[in-house]
């Protein structure tokens, strides 16, 4: 006779056997359902494997990234189907968005080099679906202050989306210390710096907190993390369950979690199963390199971080940063620059209450190891923005004016928004009209009947840009010499040098 425990526990296996078969179940009806799978979500390019990588130089790179561009080419660009011919299509040689018809094709790695004697060196790091683009306008000030950058395109990125069906964290994190063996071989002896963006922050982080254990690690002098992927939803936890189905060549659809169109230069619509996978294999073993720093007593080695966070972000957790890193730091001249939600938009009255509680929820009690900064409205009547910051183990708040504002039809930033200024001529709320990349997302009055647009509202609604842009570089990069001029190197021409 069953016990009340072990029937319980039946009726619960029997709960979750149904759950499991009713997820399969969904994920075959998408597998047969929808758009079809398209070149560039088959052909998969031969990047560098770990072993490769870790041999290989800065200039082998780049070799390589040629091959896989011209693949691209051959394999999807030159047996495009008739039917995807179509100006809105990043994958046609015709169209708009054609990456090598830009002012300059940013999908590719790059340096970017002082005139004279550097001042330094600093590695960019892009995010996930992402491409070296991102991170350009960082670059430039960087530049402007004497440091060769160095910003790689991660394994799997720039080319296709199938190019992370099969890519593995670890080939990211071998590009991260290829990069920075070579930013360090330009500047010896120099300041040496690491921004990562999301994704990319996460990897920055990573390479920081395994050099503190290997000398054959250059140390970088300081971290910047811009909305960096520390932690991630559950659902990245059993992501990998989504592609069971794939399995059987019938299915294979069932490898992606989205397929979209592919009207964006930069960065890949489409999303593979294995892509939410990584991010959270890469999370998992950043989190667990942090707690044995913390036991080894070596977090005080670890170079100051300067991080900026969006209050409101779907991509990544914002408590995990604070709780499984900031909260672990002790004093090291760390610093948190929170976004807040705008208190003065028009919207307030459609914001979910808790929206207005979460910064709040976020913080840990005063005093703090680490500087807290908060970017929000002067008062809840006002667009103006100011800086209200708390220094580590202090509880007294200095208030600073900043001379920035809030858009009225802006409630938050996002996750996105945060390295683009708002004249990025991509995702720019005022594009600068100087550059050409076929369109203008951040810049679109999204006004009509659903149903006749090619993608979701949500690409075109979410906030692309940041308005607090001219602070946020200003905390970044060095004050910029007047005695340096730089010309880019490699893949940087001309025209994309500040």
């Amino acid at each position: 006779m069953l016990t009340p425990l072990r029937k319980a526990l039946k009726w619960v296996g029997i709960l979750l056997l149904v759950l499991f078969v009713g997820f399969l179940g969904s994920r075959v009806w998408f597998a047969q359902s929808g758009a079809p799978l398209e070149p560039w979500h088959t052909f998969v390019p031969e990047e560098m494997t770990v072993a490769e990588l870790d041999e290989a130089d800065w200039a082998a790179y780049l070799v390589r990234e040629d091959k896989l561009f011209s693949d691209v080419t051959r394999e999807v660009v030159q047996k495009l189907p008739e039917d995807e011919r179509i100006p809105s299509n990043r994958y046609f040689s015709g169209s708009i968005v054609y990456p090598p018809s830009l002012t300059h094709d940013w999908n590719r790695s790059y340096e970017m080099v002082p005139v004279g004697e550097p001042a330094g060196a600093v590695v960019l790091l892009h995010g996930l679906t992402d491409s070296p683009y991102s991170l350009r306008h960082t670059a430039q000030r960087y530049l402007a202050a004497g440091f060769v950058v160095v910003a790689p395109r991660l394994p799997g990125h720039g080319t296709v989306p199938a190019g992370l069906t099969e890519v593995e964290w670890e080939d990211w994190l071998a590009a991260t210390r290829l990069a920075m063996r070579e930013a360090a071989a330009r500047a010896p002896g120099k300041p040496l710096e690491i921004v990562g963006f999301s994704n990319g922050g996460a990897l920055a982080l990573k390479y920081a907190l395994d050099a503190l254990s290997d000398d054959k690690l250059a140390r970088p002098s300081r971290l910047v993390l811009i909305s960096p992927m520390i932690g991630i939803t559950r659902f990245a936890r059993f992501a990998g369950l989504a592609a069971l189905p794939a399995w059987l060549p019938a299915f294979d659809k069932a490898a992606w979690l989205g397929i979209v169109p592919e009207f964006n230069p930069f960065k890949y619509n489409s999303f593979p199963v294995n892509g939410a996978v990584q991010s959270h294999r890469l999370t998992r073993a950043l989190q667990a390199s942090i707690t044995a720093q913390a036991r080894a007593g070596k977090l005080a080695e670890l170079p100051p971080a300067l991080t900026f966070q969006s209050v409101m972000d779907f991509t990544v957790s914002t408590r995990a940063i604070i709780d499984a890193f900031y909260s672990q730091l002790p004093a090291n001249g760390s610093e948190l620059v929170l976004f807040d939600i705008n208190r003065n938009t028009k919207l307030g009255p459609l914001l979910r209450a808790t929206s207005y509680s979460a910064l709040m929820r976020l913080l840990p009690p005063l005093p703090r190891n680490f500087r807290t900064v908060i970017i929000t409205n002067e008062d809840s009547g006002s667009d103006q923005v100011v800086e209200r910051s708390i220094a580590a183990g202090l509880s007294e708040e200095v208030v600073r004016p900043l001379g920035l504002s809030y858009p009225l039809d802006v409630y938050s930033l996002s996750h996105v928004a945060l390295p683009f200024p708002s004249s990025d001529s991509l995702y720019g709320s005022a594009p600068d009209p100087k550059e050409n990349f076929g369109l203008q997302l951040g810049a679109m009055a999204v006004r009509g009947e659903r149903g006749a647009l090619i993608v979701s509202l949500d690409a075109l609604v979410r906030m692309s840009s940041n308005p607090f842009f001219p602070y946020m570089i200003d905390r970044i990069a060095p004050p910029v010499s007047t005695a340096q001029a730089g010309t880019p190197e490699n893949a940087a021409s001309a025209s994309s040098a500040p």
